[in-house]
């Protein structure tokens, strides 16, 4: 008597020999990752949670400037760069690219001056950036000490330099689900010169569920694609049979409970048709007034685009979404040649967005709420690199970036580096504890983002012992 394929699995499943080769499998998972037996299988979906404890911030807003910022012809003023300049550096150097290695000092050719209440000294570059000091905590002491653009973006997006992790986002809505149910939990506002390095690893999951991923908003239009209807499918047509879909999905659902990436894509597809609505009244800039077209710079060309994706971020957090970010463009800030022409070019293009949005979010009573974060993966070094058309080469042992609302003590800077800005010496912030920081303003724990896997648990600080930086909140909020 023959029997098929199907059939022998079938015994083999439900027979003596299946059920020893589970248990021998389970066994060895056991070994492997031992975990907590749960009664149900756990469902994911992006309604808003509550976090354990009482929140700072209920929105972010993050500002990635990629390819790495100078901070010393920006944020760190140095006095012995001016002393030593052109003299060779004493001190020991570790360079990312050897071969145009230069070990001659340089000085920042641009002016620092104070600004504010708080007298925070910043660049001439940042002009705009100076009116808001006083809203601002500016951290000159990160690190990550992995002098690579990859490794060191996924240190400060996913938690470790390994890549496929989850990203920054996906953590957030996965431990607070999002406000609106009409809109993407966490988006993405890329750069129309084109997507930053590691591209669309910056936004995964990981080994998340798929609807935690970020959703790409385009920079220019139509900023989402595919969001109108054919017009004979238009109104009650298309509403007839999203219902009918809808059932259909429900049942193929309920028959294969567990399906992660089933049920997010499930999710997906009816998220995009109430986004029909949704998006299109978030995106649409010509509802807001000029005065606020001016104070982005739309007016201008030159901050037209960096203004309006940060104008777009305010209008989702407005709107309930949980996590924005803002890229810029592959190397923009990664100025390892011409930096005398190419770093002030930057800045005009991003500095009057990133400082309207301070002050948009302020008067409209929403800055104490949503965390704003400005900042590259690194930093530059102060020695030249490539004397015949200089710049400077990588540093992630010592670097700034600023943060503002949320919880945050503003007007403040904290950290410091050494004498040359080449290593952070003082209240040293590592990206761990930069994600620490973020969790307990958020009101979460380490714990309560932490996710099962075959392989073990996983989380955003994934055994790190992260330090909540207590000294930059805001007075009034507890440290623990």
């Amino acid at each position: 008597m023959s029997h098929s394929r199907r059939h022998f699995l079938t015994q083999q499943a439900f027979g003596l020999s299946g059920l020893a080769l589970n248990w021998l499998l389970s066994q060895d998972a056991a070994h492997a990752a031992p975990a907590k037996p749960t009664l149900e299988k756990p469902t994911y979906d992006l309604t808003p949670k509550s976090p354990r404890r009482e929140p700072q911030a209920k929105a972010m807003i993050s500002m990635f400037m990629q390819g790495g910022p100078s901070h010393i012809d920006l944020f760190d003023p140095k006095p012995e760069l001016e002393k030593h300049h052109l003299q060779n550096f004493s001190g020991e150097i570790k360079y990312d690219n050897a071969a145009e290695a230069s070990a001659k000092v340089f000085a920042s050719p641009w002016k620092f001056s104070k600004h504010g209440e708080c007298g925070m000294e910043l660049s001439e570059l940042l002009p705009e950036l100076g009116g808001v000091a006083d809203d601002i905590c500016l951290i000159r002491s990160m690190h990550t000490g992995v002098n690579n653009h990859g490794q060191s973006i996924n240190a400060l997006n996913t938690g470790r330099i390994q890549a496929g992790r989850p990203a920054l986002g996906s953590w957030m809505t996965y431990g607070l689900g999002s406000e609106s149910q009409n809109l993407p939990a966490f988006v993405v506002l890329t750069d129309p010169t084109g997507l930053p390095v590691l591209g669309v690893e910056n936004w995964q999951n990981g080994w998340l569920p798929s609807l935690y991923q970020g959703t790409v908003v385009r920079p220019q239009e139509p900023r989402i694609l595919n969001l109108d209807p054919p017009p004979q499918f238009a109104g009650t047509p298309q509403e007839r049979m999203l219902s009918y879909l809808g059932s259909i999905n429900r049942r193929h659902l309920d028959e294969r409970s567990g399906e992660h990436d089933l049920s997010a894509r499930i999710q997906s597809y009816e998220l995009a048709a109430r986004m029909q609505i949704a998006a299109k009244e978030a995106l649409d800039l010509s509802k807001e007034t000029e005065a606020t077209h001016k104070l982005y710079g739309l007016d201008n060309p030159e901050t037209r685009d960096y203004g309006s994706r940060c104008l777009i971020a305010r209008r989702l957090i407005e709107r309930g979404v949980r996590f924005v970010q803002l890229h810029t463009g592959n190397q923009t800030w990664d100025h390892h040649g011409n930096i005398e022409k190419s770093l002030p070019a930057v800045c005009r293009k991003t500095d009057r967005g990133s400082a309207a949005l301070i002050r948009d979010l302020k008067q409209r009573g929403m800055l104490d709420s949503t965390l704003v974060h400005w900042g590259g993966e690194m930093g530059r070094l102060p020695v030249i690199q490539n004397e015949k058309n200089i710049g400077r080469d990588h540093n992630t042992y010592g670097f700034s970036m600023w943060l503002a609302g949320g919880g945050i003590n503003g007007g403040q800077v904290f950290g410091a580096t050494d004498e040359f800005g080449h290593r952070a010496v003082e209240n040293v912030v590592n990206h761990f504890d930069y994600h620490a920081t973020l969790l307990h303003l958020f009101g979460l724990s380490p714990e309560q983002v932490e996710f099962s896997r075959p392989t073990g648990t996983g989380s955003l600080l994934d055994g790190q012992e992260g330090r909540i930086v207590a000294e930059i909140l805001r007075r009034g909020v507890p440290a623990a």
